[in-house]
């Protein structure tokens, strides 16, 4: 065993380890880092996450409460309106076309809930967003609120596929009538037996029903891919932008 001094000699003559020194982000670099972060979560390009990454939750909460994410919600409005009125002016019967929209930050926004929970930062309660839908106070979203009437003018079926549980029915149904929703066809909400499934599985069978009843799903409007992909999917699908939580 060496002597201390010679163990202070030894350790004197070992390599320091290497500390880098990297430069801190200038404000400018972290915000467009995090609206990378954004975009990548909008084309489906990240991997699962469960929240808002800390760095990012200034960001996410400046996008959805100003200008650019009512800008992005009216332009997917604006592109889903088109398509349907091209479809209406084919001239084709629409007994059996159908348009499949979610519920929530599809036709009701529940940035309210949000606003109190760091908007997306905190890790996801369902107990506490339960409580909330309950109160029935979700505003609508305008513009699917406006598309959502026209493709009903146009003479879609319109089927409201959510992942609320089914003992929300009355009160998603008081909101959404509130909102200025009316008239669908089919409100479609998780049974007990689809408690266990992912949003893509449950949301696929239920599309898949709806054509082994006889309807063609030519639209869809959603704010999760899970909304949007898996099997029997419709022609054409319409993604709204939510970087504040994401659904498997």
């Amino acid at each position: 065993m060496l002597a201390v001094a010679g163990a202070e000699e030894y350790a004197a003559e070992l390599p320091r380890p290497l500390v880098i020194q990297l430069p801190s982000l200038t404000e400018a670099e972290a915000e467009a880092r995090c609206a990378s972060w954004r975009v990548a979560g909008e084309a489906n390009n990240l991997a699962p996450w469960s929240a808002v990454p800390a760095e990012c939750a200034a960001h996410v909460r400046r996008y959805v409460t100003g200008p650019a994410y009512r800008s992005d919600l009216e332009l997917v409005a604006r592109e889903a309106s088109a398509y349907a009125r091209a479809l209406a002016a084919s001239g084709a019967d629409r007994a059996a076309d159908a348009w499949v929209f979610d519920v929530d930050e599809t036709l009701l926004s529940n940035l309210p809930y949000y606003a109190d929970h760091g908007y997306g930062l905190e890790l996801f309660d369902h107990r506490e967003f339960d409580r909330w839908v309950e109160k029935g106070e979700a505003p609508a979203i305008p513009s699917s609120l406006r598309l959502y009437k026209e493709v009903r003018d146009l003479g879609f079926k319109t089927f409201l596929l959510t992942g609320r549980s089914e003992g929300h029915q009355g009160v998603t149904v008081d909101n959404l009538k509130k909102q200025g929703f009316h008239d669908w066809d089919r409100l479609i909400l998780r049974a007990a037996a689809d408690r266990t499934k992912t949003a893509t599985a449950y949301k696929s069978e239920k599309r898949k029903e709806m054509e082994a009843e006889g309807y063609k799903i030519l639209g869809n409007s959603g704010d999760q891919w899970s909304d949007l992909l898996g099997y029997s999917m419709s022609a054409r699908s319409f993604k709204l932008p939510n970087p504040m939580y994401y659904i498997p």
